[in-house]
């Protein structure tokens, strides 16, 4: 059996979950990254996606965020989401709302930097809207 580890997801508006686990899946920027007990020390960006967590009893749960920081050390890890709500959570009109908010960016863009952002960030939410269906 898989070793357990401290995992916390913060968000601005309070801590949704501090707790011992044995497995976090993070959609890192670069990839989605499975972090376990005795991880390499890590920091990298999330981008906005499903945060899944295996308790040490086996049981899976998830969790939405929209961008933040990952702090992994061999101890634990800590993720500082711009945005979190649990998976069951989540409201739909809110999510077709921020991505009709990114599609107006997108629309809006006057440097091709603005609309390469916008454009990604259009991407990752739609890809996120899938998977919440999945979940």
């Amino acid at each position: 059996m898989a070793e357990a580890f401290q995992f916390e997801l913060v968000s601005p508006e309070r801590l949704l979950l501090s707790e011992q686990i044995i497995e976090v899946v993070v959609p890192g920027t670069e990839g989605y990254m499975t972090v376990m007990a005795h991880h390499a020390p890590l920091m990298a960006t999330v981008k906005p996606g499903v945060v899944t967590v295996k308790t040490p009893d086996g049981k899976p749960d998830s969790y939405v965020v929209f961008g933040g920081f990952v702090d992994i050390t061999p101890d634990g890890c800590t993720l500082l989401a711009e945005s979190a709500v649990h998976v069951t959570d989540i409201k739909a009109d809110e999510l077709q709302n921020r991505i009709k908010d990114a599609q107006e960016d997108f629309e809006d863009a006057t440097t091709r930097e603005d609309r390469a952002k916008a454009e990604d960030l259009l991407g990752q939410l739609k890809t996120l809207e899938e998977a919440i269906k999945a979940v």
